[in-house]
């Protein structure tokens, strides 16, 4: 049973940057696709970054495309996602997703994940 565990949240000022972690353990399968997701109070939670971790492919949501880098690290079996110049609105919950069958695009879906963390929070105030 894969675990994902998310860190790195915290609060800052809008421009700052922060950078999220989620480590990945007991995977007995490959994991060919991870995400983040962001979910607020007044929203329903969005797919914001996601990777193909076979490959060079990424997909962003418009609301982050320029500011957030996602990536991965096969060999720490970890996902990241670089964000600077946060704004007020990224404000929510984070979480990670991971999926152990095939992946295909859009990767920002939500219905093919089949793995997820527990989500850290991220405060941005202005």
């Amino acid at each position: 049973q894969a675990k994902l565990l998310e860190s790195g949240g915290g609060s800052v000022q809008a421009g700052e940057s922060l950078r999220l972690s989620c480590a990945a353990t007991g995977t007995s399968s490959p994991i060919n696709c991870m995400g983040w997701f962001r979910q607020t109070p007044d929203k329903e939670r969005e797919g914001i970054a996601a990777i193909y971790t076979g490959g060079s492919q990424w997909d962003y949501s418009d609301s982050v495309k320029g500011r957030f880098t996602i990536s991965h690290d096969p060999a720490e079996s970890t996902l990241y996602l670089q964000m600077n110049d946060l704004k007020p609105e990224d404000s929510g919950m984070y979480y990670c997703a991971a999926r152990t069958y095939a992946c295909a695009r859009p990767y920002l879906r939500e219905v093919q994940y089949n793995y997820w963390g527990q989500g850290t929070p991220v405060t941005v105030s202005s």
